[in-house]
């Protein structure tokens, strides 16, 4: 990533929200690094250094500012090839893929060598993947400590560190304290049974809109939304193990910042359960560029997000139960599904009472059983098929997964046509140019009838035409 001195300092000097996580500023005067957005008097011009990274500002000795916290930074949405590749990596990274994995597996996974990821990494982010991984642990160390009342051993192991030894080390020579003097200075609350935690995005966000998509769409007994609030219950494996949970969703109400409540039990795996809250709520976009693209589409509805994915696999069986049917008609079968299918869980609320199921237990289902659900039995088939695909690893449901090589996989899949695939493509990948262009919500919208046409006025959209498409939604009565 370039970066251009002059217009970083003039966004420090205005405290420029649009440019939150796209840089920081390192003071070599106090030998601290803060983001754009900090509310400390601007440091003089010849004071400071301008990083693409966290990471890249901590390896030139820098630590990180107690006021503006750079880990809660938002993180950034890309088209650009190079950078989408490198943002895919540090997703995974941020959800401790790297822990668990050499960074070969991880470069076979985006499907590139390891010496071409470490090139693209470093082009982004200014420093190597193994250092921008060590930066994030401790920068979610330094989160947890300021935020909950987690004991330190459980923070160190929480964030990925192998022993509390090499965590207390680390965290010394870095930021020049030991975990236990930030922890004094702390604010955490709450209840010793949840974790609780801020999200920041780059302003404006139309939370309301965001919220009635997912509300018209939750799965019963998975999702519920509770007033202003968004709940769902939660299962992360890692390491063989199976956690199991719920998280809660809420927006602040005195900064740009969604409020995160997630229950005891994920403490183990915070790292993935924060990563996929992130990208269910679409925290890395851009507002004003995407914005600046669609032009007058966008300006009634300032801040629209493109509703992602907790659950990639859940978000694509949502999609082919909502083939040819209403969204009601989808959202009454989707709950049978999980109430058949799935497990139970005890969460504090009472519309919280099941985990959505695997795609290995879906896989083992007769098509006959889900049939009886309420849909053809080409549906079911469909499922399944989807199913063995997700558990065998043949078909990976991430932002990080390879677009054009998913939505080849996905078409392959009996019963999966254009329309299903890029809807997948625009919430379970992230892609930000997915365009379900046979849509009649969009075809409506548009005031056309013809795909091809559709597909056409698209093209002045792109990169964004998933964004475009919410917008298009969002001019209906009546959603898509």
């Amino acid at each position: 990533m370039t970066l251009d001195s002059d217009t970083c300092y003039r966004a420090l000097k205005a405290r420029d929200a649009r440019f939150d996580g796209r840089f920081f500023v390192a003071v070599s005067s106090t030998r601290i690094y803060c983001r754009p957005v900090c509310t400390v008097k601007p440091p003089k011009r010849e004071n400071c250094r301008f990083y693409p990274s966290a990471a890249a500002a901590e390896m030139d000795g820098y630590r990180p500012c107690l006021r503006c916290r750079p880990e809660l930074a938002p993180g950034n949405a890309s088209v650009d090839a190079i950078s989408r590749l490198a943002q895919a990596a540090a997703n995974l990274m941020e959800d401790r893929t790297l822990d668990e994995a050499r960074l070969d597996s991880v470069a076979t996974q985006l499907g590139i060598t390891d010496r071409h990821l470490r090139r693209a990494f470093g082009a982004e982010f200014g420093v190597s993947p193994v250092q921008f991984a060590q930066t994030q642990r401790l920068l979610l160390a330094k989160r947890l400590l300021t935020d909950t009342a987690m004991p330190v051993t459980e923070v160190a192991f929480a964030s990925g560190f192998g022993s509390v030894r090499r965590f207390n080390a680390l965290f010394k020579l870095r930021y020049r304290l030991q975990p236990g003097q930030l922890r004094r200075h702390a604010s955490a609350s709450g209840a010793a049974d949840v974790l609780e935690f801020e999200l920041n995005y780059r302003p404006p966000y139309d939370w309301r809109a965001l919220r009635a998509f997912l509300g018209a769409r939750m799965v019963a007994g998975v999702e519920s939304v509770d007033g202003n609030r968004y709940r769902r219950s939660a299962r992360i494996c890692a390491g063989g193990k199976e956690y199991r949970g719920w998280i809660e969703v809420a927006p602040s109400r005195k900064k740009p910042a969604l409020q995160i409540a997630v229950s005891a039990s994920l403490a183990k795996v915070l790292p993935p359960v924060l990563s996929r809250v992130k990208a269910l709520m679409d925290l890395a976009c851009h507002p004003t560029e995407v914005a600046q693209a669609l032009g007058a589409l966008a300006q009634r509805h300032p801040g629209l997000r493109v509703p992602g994915a907790f659950d990639g696999f859940e978000v694509a069986v949502r999609a082919i139960l909502g083939q040819q049917v209403s969204v009601i008609a989808a959202r009454t079968v989707a709950g049978r599904f999980a109430a058949a299918f799935g497990d139970p869980i005890e969460t504090p609320f009472a519309a919280l009472t099941v985990l959505f199921p695997t795609a290995a237990t879906v896989a083992d289902l007769p098509y006959g059983h889900i049939a009886r659900l309420g849909m053809p039995a080409s549906r079911a088939r469909s499922l399944v098929a989807l199913a063995r695909a997700v558990a065998d690893g043949e078909l990976v449901l991430t932002p990080n997964a390879d677009i054009d090589a998913t939505l080849e996989r996905l078409g392959a899949l009996p019963g999966v046509g254009e329309w299903t695939a890029q809807y997948i493509a625009m919430r379970a990948l992230a892609w930000p140019d997915a365009f379900p262009h046979t849509d009649l919500g969009v075809k409506k919208a548009l005031g056309e009838t013809d795909a091809r046409r559709v597909l056409a006025a698209g093209e002045a959209w792109r990169p964004w035409r998933a964004y475009a498409v919410m917008h298009l939604w969002q001019s209906l009565t009546q959603s898509a």
